[in-house]
């Protein structure tokens, strides 16, 4: 089930963004979703499903353009990553 979210935007915002309001609405997904995921509050599997994309695509766009650190440089991090071997 999907539901829809709506939120008011002043013109002013989508003028000087030079998006009108289905970009608008698609830039304010992607930004939820990736913000969401960083947080640790939304997979990546649920973030790429919400947004469309395959999994992969999604990782790489967290890292390159999110921000995102799929691992720490920390020994938990190692050590779980090892423990897959």
């Amino acid at each position: 089930m999907q539901s829809t979210i709506e939120i008011e935007c002043p013109r002013e915002i989508l003028l000087g963004l030079h998006l009108d309001a289905d970009q608008f609405a698609e830039l304010v997904k992607e930004e939820a979703a990736m913000a969401l995921f960083r947080e640790g509050r939304l997979s990546s599997g649920m973030a790429a499903n919400w947004l469309g994309i395959p999994r992969a695509h999604f990782l790489l766009k967290a890292m390159q353009t999110g921000g995102a650190n799929l691992l720490e440089d920390n020994d938990d991090d190692f050590l779980r990553e090892i423990s897959l071997l």
